[in-house]
């Protein structure tokens, strides 16, 4: 479990076919502390596991299926990628609930400075319109953020200076894929009720 506070900001070192999954290998400081082989990692909100560590360096094994349905396939030598060690259930919950299981990615369509404040919006996909709820929980590229604003399958977020800065969004731009997860708790919701509808339609 994550909770979308981002630690920093990792480096990607190579990223490569190995064995039977591609192994990831970043660099990271803070993120790097504590860490025993096996702990869970967020990177860019994906939920790896570490299998390696030398110093600061870590490095993961990534399966075909994770590739596929996130924007990891679009990283290379230098790339930057945020980084959250799991949580630990001795301390303060900040953000919101994540298991980094990324549910699809989604398009920036606008990242731009609105007088002091900067708007990011993103096209999500189709089939997850029911979670865009306003002032909603989201997380992008396992970032913990409120929704400001939903429009048909398009979300509004603003961005304080912080996140901007420790996190790779201050990076990103126009066309950009981001990972999304959306709320585990809607998902449930949706589901017990779908439940319950059957039900009381035998």
């Amino acid at each position: 479990m994550f909770t979308g506070l981002v630690e920093e900001k990792g480096e990607v070192l190579s990223f490569h076919p190995h064995d039977e999954a591609w192994r990831l290998k970043l660099r990271a400081n803070a993120a790097s502390k504590g860490l025993k082989l096996g702990d869970s990692v967020a990177v860019n909100g994906c939920c790896l596991s570490v299998v390696r560590q030398t110093g600061g360096a870590l490095e993961f094994d990534v399966l075909e299926e994770t590739i596929r349905l996130t924007n990891l396939k679009y990283v290379g030598m230098s790339s930057s990628v945020n980084l959250e060690r799991s949580l630990r259930f001795d301390g303060r919950v900040g953000g919101h609930f994540l298991t980094g299981h990324i549910d699809g990615m989604g398009k920036i369509l606008e990242l731009a400075h609105k007088g002091n404040d900067v708007l990011l919006r993103v096209e999500a996909p189709d089939s997850f319109l029911q979670y865009l709820v306003y002032k909603g929980c989201i997380a992008i590229d396992g970032i913990s953020l409120t929704v400001a604003e939903v429009q048909g399958n398009v979300l509004s977020v603003w961005l304080i200076p912080h996140t901007l800065q420790v996190t790779n969004l201050g990076t990103r731009k126009k066309g950009d894929w981001v990972n999304l997860e959306f709320d585990l708790l809607a998902k449930y919701a949706e589901k017990i009720l779908m439940q319950q509808e059957r039900s009381d339609a035998v």
